[in-house]
């Protein structure tokens, strides 16, 4: 990050968008680098090293996923996904390629920017504090213990697991499959309704209301999300 702000990478074959972003982005005092399509946005994370990219799915060179899935081979750059509503296969794939969130499109400035601080704060502290706070819930991996409103609360091993899981990548969506194969293994990464229960008992123990999640907030037809309070 520069004393100017952020290096912001935007990967947009559509020059609306990108002109849009690049305008926005610059008079809040970021620094804006544009690229049409997944072998020129390789190139500029090469050369220009961004603090974080945008990137849209739906490139004319190469699928948005392959753009991830090669650069995650030489950088951990947080990246941030663009997609339209109905492209859920494409997000999840995604997701499970290395993407740190989504957002879907159109959206708003205000709400970049929030996904941005998210997984800027989530990149730089990811190795640091073993205790993870958010509104009452708070985490301590080192010990094993979680607390709701200053109350323990006592977890299933399964349950402790998936949460713990949720923690080590606050604020990112993470998929069914990556949940079942962290939890569970790889032979049950099908195996939606066994998450979809324990997710459920995990609600009831840490969720003020677990009707109305405010913890932990489903991603409909990706996964879930550990929410984590500005």
């Amino acid at each position: 990050m520069t004393d100017g702000g952020l290096r912001i990478l935007v990967v947009d074959d559509e020059r609306a968008i990108r002109r849009l972003l690049r305008t926005t982005l610059t008079a809040l005092g970021h620094i804006v680098f544009e690229a049409a399509g997944g072998i020129q946005a390789l190139h500029e994370v090469a050369a220009h090293r961004p603090d974080v990219v945008v990137l849209d799915l739906g490139l004319p060179d190469m699928d948005g996923s392959e753009v991830l899935a090669r650069l995650r081979t030489w950088s951990a750059i947080p990246v941030i996904v663009l997609s339209v509503r109905e492209e859920e296969r494409t997000k999840v794939a995604a997701l499970d390629a290395g993407a740190d969130d989504y957002l879907t499109k159109p959206f708003g400035i205000d709400e970049l920017m929030a996904r941005i601080r998210v997984v800027l704060r989530r990149s730089v502290s990811a190795t640091s504090d073993p205790v993870f706070r958010t509104g009452g819930l708070i985490v301590d991996l080192g010990r094993r213990r979680v607390t709701v409103d200053g109350r323990e609360v006592s977890l299933t091993p399964t349950e402790y697991d998936l949460l713990r899981a949720l923690v080590r990548h606050p604020g990112k969506v993470l998929t069914h499959r990556h949940l079942l194969t962290e939890v569970w293994g790889v032979p049950y990464q099908t195996e939606t309704q066994l998450l979809r229960v324990n997710i459920s008992n995990l609600r009831h123990k840490i969720e003020p209301n677990p009707a109305r999640p405010t913890y932990l907030t489903t991603e409909p037809g990706v996964g879930y999300r550990l929410h984590v309070e500005e």
